[in-house]
Formats: C-alpha cells, structure tokens, sequence
C-alpha cells in the first residue's frame, strides 16, 4: 500500500461484489482527484480472519468505511472531509 492512498480497498478475486465495489471506488476517487489502493485478502490469513466474512470492505483515512457495497454518495462525504479533520 502507498502511504498516500486515503482509500484502501480490500478483496478478493472473483468475488463479484468486490467488481462493483472497484468499480464505485475506481469512479469517485478519479473524479475527486484521490488515489485508492487495492490489497487481495487470498493468501493472507490474518486479512481472510479480519475480512472473510466482509469483503469487500473499504477504508478511508484508516478507518473502515463500508462493507460488501460501497455507497457512491457516503464516499464523496467521507472524502469531502481533509485527511485528519474526522
């Protein structure tokens, strides 16, 4: 993950709502300008017993944000607010 990505997406492959949730993610972070990392959740146990049952889940800032569906206009919100200003 790159220290400057105010938002991480964590999942998994071939899961479907991870697709939609990539796809929101992808959209609004390009719109607002923000970076967004991406990190796999197969292969890493302590990730799969943190997140297996959640994922896809995001996080903004270093604090989980949603889970299984990323809502478009509660994302804009939370990126609306300057890193550190929560």
């Amino acid at each position: 993950m790159s220290g400057s990505a105010r938002v991480t997406l964590y999942s998994r492959p071939g899961c479907h709502l991870c697709d939609d949730a990539r796809a929101v993610v992808e959209r609004v972070c390009a719109e607002l300008g923000e970076a967004y990392d991406e990190v796999s959740i197969a292969g890493d146990p302590e990730l799969e017993r943190r997140f297996g049952e959640e994922i896809p889940v995001t996080f903004v800032d270093g604090r989980q944000h949603d889970f299984w569906r990323v809502d478009e206009q509660r994302l804009r919100g939370a990126l609306a607010v300057p890193p550190g200003g929560r």
